[in-house]
């Protein structure tokens, strides 16, 4: 079945969305979990998509948050000298590309250091536009991040079509009146508008007032 979507920008996660850093995120959140004591499966299903002090906070909520803003920084430290591993989503750098002559942007919650790492390692090019840790007040779920970069970018949020992975991004695009496209095989339960196992079946057609987005 082939969908199509009307856009006049479109924001792109980061992790799990244009780059593959799965094997590396999970091994040394892992690793941070073990002293504490922490269920790793209920690690993995809090840290995909935040930002690492909320993750702390979510899984160590009687602690003093400034413990976690400081591990946060250590962590972002590790995660972005180890690269090993890190690679395109299928279809990635094709899209970028296509998308070159329309408003988008990388909304993400790694910061700048990490951003710039990942996607170096997975070789592609970073749009003009990123909105990062650095550039918000709150991690997604809150929609913050996708509200600032519509703004940046001039696009009524109704305008914007996402491509999020996770449930916190995913939430954090509806939050602000945006479609979903998610991507990879869990997507789906957290409800995207629609859902792509990579970015290969997408393809860009400008248009009068926008562009388009046919996924088939």
């Amino acid at each position: 079945m082939t969908e199509t979507l009307h856009a006049r920008a479109v924001l792109l996660d980061m992790d799990g969305t244009l780059v593959d850093s799965t094997a590396v995120v999970e091994r040394l959140w892992l690793e941070w979990a073990q002293p504490h004591g922490l269920d790793p499966a209920t690690v993995l299903r809090v840290i995909h998509g935040r930002q690492g002090h909320q993750s702390m906070s979510i899984l160590l909520p009687e602690r003093d948050h400034a413990i976690n803003l400081h591990e946060n920084t250590v962590m972002l430290a590790n995660e972005s000298s180890d690269v090993e591993g890190v690679v395109e989503i299928t279809g990635a750098a094709a899209l970028l590309q296509a998308l070159l002559p329309h408003p988008h942007a990388i909304v993400t919650s790694a910061n700048v250091e990490l951003m710039t790492a990942r996607m170096g390692a997975a070789g592609l090019p970073l749009p003009a536009l990123t909105i990062t840790a650095e550039s918000v007040s709150a991690s997604k779920p809150d929609p913050e991040g996708f509200l600032r970069a519509a703004a940046d970018l001039g696009v009524n949020p109704a305008d914007c079509i996402v491509f999020e992975d996770s449930g916190a991004g995913i939430q954090a695009a509806h939050a602000a009146g945006m479609r979903v496209i998610g991507v990879g095989p869990h997507a789906h339960a957290h409800d995207p508008e629609v859902q792509v196992d990579d970015l290969t079946r997408v393809a860009v057609t400008a248009t009068d007032n926008g562009f388009t987005l046919t996924i088939g």
